[in-house]
């Protein structure tokens, strides 16, 4: 078993919302693992970062992974700072993976600059989104088989370029 396409990418690319998207137009179903860490922590994301901090989040994170990945033959979603593994990014070798790129502004925007984004909640969120954008790009590039920009696009646009680009690379 192995999941259909896995979508990568930062704060606000869309990956939740083109997922279920995807899962719906491909008779899929959905998964998100920031949703299962939080099912097997019963907590939430930004409460495990503030009270465990992050490498306890990112080792949970990575175990989800691995599981989904293993599990999941529908639609997968990744947290955006899951590429920053080593071993998640050996593990999604072979896999489909798609990563919804964001420009700094729109993700901004997308974002809210969100308390719920924990790594974003700070003194200038914009300049620690710009830096997670910067370390995590190579990253997401790293893993991806297909890249697709969402700034200034419905999702309905960016659910049919992920499935032409899936498509084109024998996904």
């Amino acid at each position: 078993m192995s999941p259909v396409v896995v979508l990568v990418g930062p704060p606000g690319s869309g990956k939740t919302t083109i997922g279920e998207l995807l899962a719906e137009r491909l008779g899929v179903a959905f998964r998100d693992t920031d949703a299962d860490v939080e099912a097997t922590a019963g907590r939430s994301v930004s409460e495990i970062f503030t009270e465990d901090g992050e490498p306890v989040f990112r080792a949970m994170e990575e175990r989800a992974v691995a599981a989904a990945l293993a599990e999941h033959d529908g639609v997968l979603a990744l947290g955006g700072g899951a590429v920053l593994s080593a071993e998640t990014r050996r593990r999604l070798a072979g896999h489909p993976v798609v990563f919804l790129n964001v420009g700094l502004a729109e993700g901004v925007r997308r974002t809210g600059l969100s308390t719920a984004r924990p790594l974003l909640a700070g003194v200038n969120p914009r300049a620690t989104f710009r830096t997670l954008l910067e370390a995590r790009l190579p990253l997401y590039r790293e893993v991806a088989s297909v890249e697709v920009t969402t700034d200034e696009r419905s999702p309905d646009e960016v659910a049919d370029s992920v499935l032409a680009g899936l498509s084109g690379c024998g996904g």
